[in-house]
């Protein structure tokens, strides 16, 4: 994981619960660990922190160097940062939760792909159901007729598709008639 991912991972809170402090009062005070103090100086937000006593201040990094006296790279490595790049250029844990994301978008869309071919194939399968109950109804090569034709043309064209055709067609229709 980057630095980036890290801190968008945890919270200053996040920081002070997995090290044992206590979680700040209403006001986001605790009591400052850097010097002894008997009313809580130092102020939690959400990525950093502020001591209004003896002026300590930082991030969760500057936070877990001082706490347990490590360097910026050990505080690095303990909060679960890598320095292991692919060829692409980002970290490994990067790149497992882009491909996460990427296999989620891509069921999410096949989910609505689905739903979508369904209720076309409901709806078309209604139309052609009202076209056959219509029939006989209307004076052949009226207006009427002529209508309810066109209509029962199309939508067995629309059913052949939905129900037979390849994904390419279905999807070309998707686009066409939405």
């Amino acid at each position: 994981m980057t630095k980036e991912e890290i801190k968008s991972l945890y919270s200053m809170r996040d920081i002070l619960e997995r090290y044992g402090f206590q979680k700040p009062n209403r006001a986001g005070f605790i009591c400052c660990p850097f010097h002894k103090e008997k009313t809580a100086s130092m102020k939690i937000y959400k990525d950093s922190y502020y001591c209004f006593g003896c002026g300590e201040h930082g991030d969760i990094f500057t936070f877990v160097q001082d706490v347990r006296d490590l360097t910026f790279d050990e505080a690095f490595k303990e909060l679960g940062g890598s320095y292991e790049r692919n060829v692409s250029g980002y970290s490994i844990q990067r790149q497992k939760a882009i491909q996460e994301r990427e296999r989620l978008e891509a069921r999410e869309r096949e989910r609505e792909f689905k739903k979508w071919r369904c209720e076309r194939l409901t709806e078309v399968c209604n139309l052609l159901r009202l076209c056959d109950n219509a029939d006989g109804l209307f004076e052949p090569f009226s207006d009427e007729w002529a209508y309810l034709i066109d209509l029962r043309q199309k939508n067995e064209y629309k059913y052949q598709i939905l129900g037979f055709g390849s994904r390419e067609e279905q999807e070309e229709m998707r686009n066409h008639y939405g």
